[in-house]
């Protein structure tokens, strides 16, 4: 019996591959941002037909228009597969009738108890299940705990009374965008793919194997978000030490981009993190918390990730504290002083502001009695957030010298390229560095700066 049932499976899939390779298959991509929009593009410059879809009417108008609302992806790039006829973007989610693959790329934020809110993905799925039909794929992207496939996707599918592996094919396989990495892009990063079963590793397999360079199969979907979680987790627990490093450095006035620089010619066992004011982006600064949720389920308390986690959630209180510092140099106090931030953006050379720690650093200067405005050339005005909505609509300031030199201090928080560092030490009173951005400047206007 168990033979029959497998035979089965396989044949179920094996139509669904022979789609996929004779570029026959429709592939619907849910939710258009930083993951989603370019692996839409992806598979439609891959030579399929691809249906994009959101709730936000705007983003849907705005693609079918030709237009890049992401700075790093270019709108000629969207134009070129408009032409093409492979892509199309639209809010009915009743098209995804017409798919034969479903990939989910929506946000999994934490709620205000730093406890995961899977409230998109489950409401994306309950979107999704009148219009689902046998023969089809559907993966998961958005980083989640383990087990999250199992209990959110597949306990759902067959409720609604499809048998998953033979009707239906559910894989997970994690994100791993850089935004604004020119060195990646969405098809040349090897792309994890865990199945709920071996039919299903199967079809995910093509499904990713179709456009992406390299594949790397797991056992199953457990395996799979563990693995996103892993790796965020490490980057977190690296930085967290770099970040601590650095506090301990100020107080001794040791330089911590010297030692780091230092460290970095060691040609084995080191690798080198950097510390910042904060974390910012998608990933970095919930991801860990999926996975000390998840922990407590089995009685195990993580305790190092935990760690980790608060010590750079405590960073943008130490920058602030430095800034009163630098103050303080200047016989003023940060009460009633006027600030600019610079960088408004998580990371450098983007418009991603996600979780970014500049926006608690505006919170938190403001609290103290700072008056404090921002430059970014790439964020020109504040957008609508659940966290901070109460700086939506603030204009970025001129970069001027007549503008720069109203403030009292600048706060370096993320660096783009495309500004000039010796223009801001000539126009400024005095800077606060976080990111080593001052590093070239001459011995004269080292003076007034201050790294933190």
């Amino acid at each position: 019996m168990t033979a029959l049932v497998n035979s089965a499976q396989i044949s179920h899939s094996s139509e669904f591959v022979a789609k996929v390779n004779s570029r026959s298959a429709t592939i619907g991509v849910v939710g258009l941002g930083y993951v989603g929009l370019p692996l839409t593009l992806a598979y439609a410059n891959g030579g399929f037909k691809t249906l994009g879809f959101d709730i936000d009417q705007p983003k849907a108008d705005a693609i079918n228009a030709g237009e890049s609302y992401i700075k790093h992806i270019a709108a000629d790039s969207i134009v070129a597969q408009i032409k093409t006829g492979n892509l199309t973007a639209t809010t009915n989610f009743e098209q995804l009738k017409d798919v034969e693959a479903i990939i989910l790329c929506v946000p999994t934020p934490l709620d205000e108890h730093f406890e995961p809110d899977l409230s998109y993905v489950v409401s994306t799925i309950e979107a999704i299940l009148p219009n689902l039909r046998a023969g089809q794929t559907i993966s998961l992207e958005s980083t989640t705990y383990p087990g999250t496939t199992e209990e959110e996707l597949v306990s759902r599918i067959e409720a609604a009374g499809f048998e998953v592996g033979k009707d239906i094919f559910v894989v997970y396989s994690p994100e791993r965008e850089d935004p604004g990495n020119p060195e990646f892009a969405a098809t040349n990063i090897p792309k994890v793919v865990g199945g709920h079963t071996p039919a299903c590793l199967e079809a995910g397999e093509a499904l990713y194997g179709s456009v992406f360079d390299q594949v790397v199969p797991v056992s199953c979907t457990k395996v799979a978000e563990l693995t996103k979680l892993l790796e965020n987790i490490y980057r977190s627990v690296n930085i967290g030490l770099v970040n601590e490093l650095k506090v301990v450095a100020d107080q001794m006035g040791i330089d911590i981009w010297e030692v780091i620089q230092a460290a970095s010619t060691k040609p084995f066992g080191f690798k080198a993190f950097y510390p910042g004011p904060g974390l910012g982006g998608h990933c970095i600064p919930i991801d860990p918390f999926y996975l000390t949720w998840k922990a407590r389920e089995f009685g195990v308390h993580t305790r190092f990730i935990e760690l980790a986690g608060e010590i750079n959630r405590a960073m943008p209180t130490h920058i602030v504290r430095r800034c009163a510092d630098a103050l303080n140099q200047q016989k003023k106090a940060l009460n009633g002083s006027k600030v600019l931030l610079i960088g408004l953006a998580y990371k450098p050379n983007v418009d991603d502001d996600r979780e970014s720690p500049s926006y608690e650093l505006l919170d938190r200067l403001t609290a103290q009695g700072a008056e404090v405005d921002y430059h970014d050339p790439f964020v020109p005005v504040i957008p609508p957030t659940r966290e901070h909505s109460h700086w939506a609509g603030k204009p970025s300031v001129a970069w001027s010298e007549q503008t720069i030199q109203e403030y009292d201090l600048v706060l370096i928080s993320t660096w783009h390229d495309c500004l000039d560092i010796h223009e801001l030490a000539q126009w400024s009173n005095f800077i606060v560095d976080t990111r080593n951005a001052t590093a070239s400047l001459p011995t004269d206007l080292q003076t007034k700066v201050l790294k933190a």
